[in-house]
């Protein structure tokens, strides 16, 4: 069996943009007609660049390979460029070719990916979500708004999550870690009250940071909110920074959690070392793919520390989530978004059932992929997945996130 054919489908959800303005999908073909399924959550650059790494990636590591070589497609492009060290945009585009691998194998032998990566260890998984606006909430105030935001959770736990997030504590800016305004703290506080107040102990609260704050700022943020007792406190520095988040990790009293921006075993075996996070959020799409996520996940099982896959793309990467998530004995929980499209696009391949995400059972990904329909939807814009604010942080007006990933 070999790998002959690549397509690569750009799709653009819906407005507000859930899970990002767009999505890069993989489309793998064998010569013996088997296809499967990937995707790349790598947007350092613009999708029509992406697109031109991706099938570099392909042709140089990949085409004409046995899709079982995992290992050595991934030293490939890992090295064979003079590199040998975690980059973003090369691994982004062979993590989706590597899942897409996965899912060939998968139907190769009849079997889901998790019986190929460890067998089944879990039956369902436990799921958390963003708090998203409810229909009749204003999109542009619901940001600020921890009473509504209050509804929001309300409105999860009673469909059965046990787990909500939220990132109050904007903005996300170009200019690094800052010292977040006493607003900002202060609104930080009110979300944590007013949705602790709502859900009680019936669900864990998730607060979510994007790397925004100094090591500094971070820490008196973080021991703001140690009353509400968060389960995470995620990304409260920049990425790169692993001394800096293993000082806040060492301050503050609330698990720190890192991930979604880093790639491949090296990056996360820092973390781990430096005792800078204890829960790890690899997103697949990114991180060097299935196995490479297997990996990290055994590595933080040495470390006492858990898994809990992130994701902000849409549901391939999510399938994928789920079938590690399937065969590992430390995950804590994965990210999910339930949208319509996340929901028509794999024709509710994976649902989410009383808080939790049962565990598919068909071979590979255990999805079908809608092609016409991602096809339909294709993006024609000219940003990014996701764009940092350039302004720098208010210190007197106060910081309004605006959530999701709008239209141009």
């Amino acid at each position: 069996m070999k790998l002959a054919d690549l397509d690569i489908i750009v799709t653009a959800p819906p407005a507000p943009g859930w899970g990002g303005r767009y999505w890069i999908l993989v489309k793998l073909t064998t010569a013996c007609g088997i296809t499967g399924w990937g995707e790349c959550y790598a947007a350092s650059v613009g999708p029509a660049a992406m697109e031109a790494v991706i099938r570099d990636v392909f042709a140089r590591h990949m085409a004409e390979e046995d899709p079982a070589n995992i290992e050595l497609m991934k030293r490939r492009a890992y090295s064979s460029g003079f590199t040998q060290r975690p980059d973003l945009t090369v691994m982004g585009g062979f993590s989706g070719l590597e899942i897409a691998c996965w899912d060939i194998l998968g139907k190769h032998r009849d079997c889901p990916v998790h019986a190929l990566i460890g067998g089944r260890m879990n039956d369902r998984i436990r799921a958390y979500s963003y708090l998203y606006p409810l229909p009749r909430h204003d999109i542009s105030a619901f940001w600020s708004s921890a009473e509504q935001a209050a509804e929001s959770a309300l409105d999860l736990v009673a469909r059965g999550y046990t787990a909500v997030k939220f990132d109050p504590a904007g903005p996300y800016t170009i200019r690094g870690g800052h010292m977040p305004s006493m607003r900002d703290i202060g609104q930080s506080v009110a979300f944590c009250a007013a949705i602790r107040e709502a859900a009680g102990d019936r669900a864990d609260l998730l607060f979510g940071t994007h790397g925004q704050f100094s090591t500094a700022g971070a820490i008196r943020l973080g021991q703001a909110l140690e009353p509400f007792s968060p389960l995470w406190y995620e990304e409260p520095v920049p990425p790169d920074d692993i001394p800096a988040m293993a000082q806040v990790a060492r301050s503050v009293r609330v698990p720190v959690a890192t991930g979604e921006r880093l790639t491949t075993l090296p990056e996360f075996t820092a973390v781990l070392r430096a005792g800078a996070a204890e829960i790890l959020q690899p997103a697949l799409g990114r991180a060097g793919g299935i196995w490479e996520a297997r990996k990290i996940a055994a590595l933080a099982e040495a470390f006492s520390a858990q898994v809990a896959p992130h994701l902000y793309a849409g549901p391939v990467e999510w399938a994928a989530n789920v079938q590690l998530a399937a065969a590992i004995p430390n995950i804590l929980m994965a990210e999910t978004i339930e949208t319509p499209f996340h929901a028509a696009l794999i024709r509710d391949g994976i649902t989410v059932d009383d808080g939790y995400i049962p565990v598919p059972t068909g071979p590979g990904l255990g999805i079908e992929v809608d092609e016409a329909l991602a096809r339909a939807h294709a993006w024609t814009g000219e940003t990014l997945h996701l764009q940092m604010q350039e302004a720098p942080c208010s210190y007197d007006r106060g910081n309004a996130f605006a959530g999701g990933a709008p239209p141009e």
